[in-house]
């Protein structure tokens, strides 16, 4: 028959230590994370699973979480196809100028600096010397990614301090995307226009008849629109189809498609100097540069726009190099608010908020170097017309 042991003797008794409970421990170990300097998320990580990485049952739970989050955050900032998960844009609220304002209006340009399409009306406002006849006030993205102003960077014409408000300043209210770029007729207080490439040809007419430089002309306008019908869809539009796609499907098809268009315009532009076939630089060029010039600093890398970078182009990166020297180019053209603008305020895209250091081929001394295009002939129009014909294949 079992009995229990005979007592100890009382010294030994006293120095026994008691027992150590789990509850002790997990309260010394909890003690320890108060006191450490290290991160109190990580250390609480350390006390429930220790070294070893989390259960996998937390693992699943948190991604289906934060797949569920990511879908109904990219529903908002970039709607899709529910069938096939392609990115759709979402049409502008005012898309052409409907009533020409007076030839002394006063007009207000509201832009911001990582936007391309609000890039192209600042590139048309410098290129034709727009500056006394059109003020432009610069917005920044918030914290939620809305279009806002700033003491370092307001809104030059009524003071607010968001985008959204000068949009209701004539209604007071505005119910839709405050996008940018956006033309204000501030005598009649609304908004003249927010689409980017009418408000790039009303900005030509601005010019009169006395500039040296004439984006849209008349003899070319068709020519400009063919060009522009493959690279808004395929090349301009084509990299936020990349980036924004919620499918592998959707994903494989835009990504196709872009980098289809981008041969055939290495393959025009290594013949040609610009892509019309006139003497000089168009509308066309200039919808075409405002992606290019981010194409390796952001689109490329956060995009998934990675089967070439920009650089792996030589006519395409001599093309952008050119440009860029021209005459006020340059000053448009803010590679930082590029990237913070990117990077920063597409949460969905890159959560952790962390910014990448600019490329060296982005930096202003690569991208003035020679690019040696200057004996290049202008583009007859048979060999443009083989060109867009070729180009339109892959739209």
């Amino acid at each position: 028959m079992w009995s229990p042991p005979p007592p100890l003797p009382l010294q030994l008794q006293l120095r026994q230590s008691p027992p150590t409970l789990p509850l002790f421990s997990h309260g010394r170990r909890l003690s320890r994370i108060a006191a450490s300097q290290e991160d109190p998320l990580t250390a609480l990580t350390r006390v429930l699973w220790g070294r070893a990485l989390p259960p996998s049952q937390l693992v699943l739970a948190v991604r289906h979480g934060w797949t569920t989050a990511w879908r109904l955050l990219m529903r908002q900032l970039a709607p899709s196809d529910p069938s096939t998960g392609a990115f759709t844009r979402t049409p502008s609220r005012f898309p052409a100028v409907v009533a020409a304002p007076s030839p002394t209006a006063s007009l207000h340009l509201y832009v911001g600096l990582p936007c391309p399409w609000a890039h192209r009306a600042l590139l048309v406002r410098a290129l034709l010397g727009l500056h006394r006849r059109l003020p432009v006030s610069v917005a920044v993205p918030g914290d939620d990614g809305a279009w806002s102003f700033t003491a370092a960077s307001p809104d030059r014409l009524y003071g607010k301090c968001r985008l959204r408000d000068v949009y209701g300043a004539g209604t007071g209210e505005f119910e839709g995307r405050a996008s940018v770029p956006m033309l204000w007729d501030a005598d009649r207080r609304q908004v003249l226009c927010n689409e980017s490439i009418e408000i790039a040809k009303f900005l030509c007419t601005l010019a009169g008849d006395d500039g040296d430089l004439d984006l849209y002309p008349p003899e070319l306008r068709g020519e400009i629109d063919r060009w522009y019908g493959i690279i808004y869809p395929s090349v301009n539009n084509g990299v936020y189809r990349c980036g924004f796609a919620q499918s592998q499907q959707a994903y494989d098809a835009a990504a196709g498609e872009l980098f289809a268009a981008l041969d055939t315009l290495e393959e025009h532009l290594s013949r040609s100097r610009y892509l019309c076939s006139g003497d000089g630089l168009t509308l066309a060029d200039v919808c075409l540069f405002t992606t290019l010039i981010r194409f390796d600093l952001v689109y490329n890398p956060l995009f998934r726009c990675t089967r070439r970078k920009l650089v792996e182009y030589p006519s395409l990166h001599a093309y952008t190099r050119e440009i860029y020297q021209m005459p006020g180019v340059a000053d448009t053209c803010d590679m930082d608010a590029i990237a913070e603008g990117y990077f920063g305020t597409l949460f969905p895209l890159n959560p952790g908020g962390i910014q990448p250091v600019v490329p060296a081929s982005c930096g202003r001394e690569a991208l003035m170097e020679p690019h040696g295009r200057e004996a290049l002939p202008s583009s007859a129009p048979a060999a443009a017309g083989r060109q867009l014909g070729a180009a339109s294949s892959v739209s």
